[in-house]
């Protein structure tokens, strides 16, 4: 890890593919609330007011998606 970064960005924007690839209803809610967990803390650890306004907004997106119905898991017959 290098100096200066924020590792808690790049677990946030993990969890958010984990959430895009989840197989069933509640894990795609629980990865996406995990994302939002994220983001929160590195918008809490970041020093910019720009990026921390961001990273603030993308906590309340990605708990407003974990909130909404999940797209359809239908397995195929």
């Amino acid at each position: 890890m290098a100096f200066g970064k924020n590792p808690h960005v790049a677990k946030a924007e993990a969890a958010e593919a984990k959430a895009q690839m989840a197989q069933d209803a509640s894990s795609y809610a629980l990865a996406w609330r995990e994302a939002g967990q994220l983001w929160e803390r590195a918008a809490d650890r970041e020093t910019d007011a720009k990026r921390r306004a961001i990273y603030a907004g993308n906590a309340e997106r990605a708990r407003a998606t974990a909130d909404e119905p999940p797209p359809s898991f239908e397995q195929p017959a």
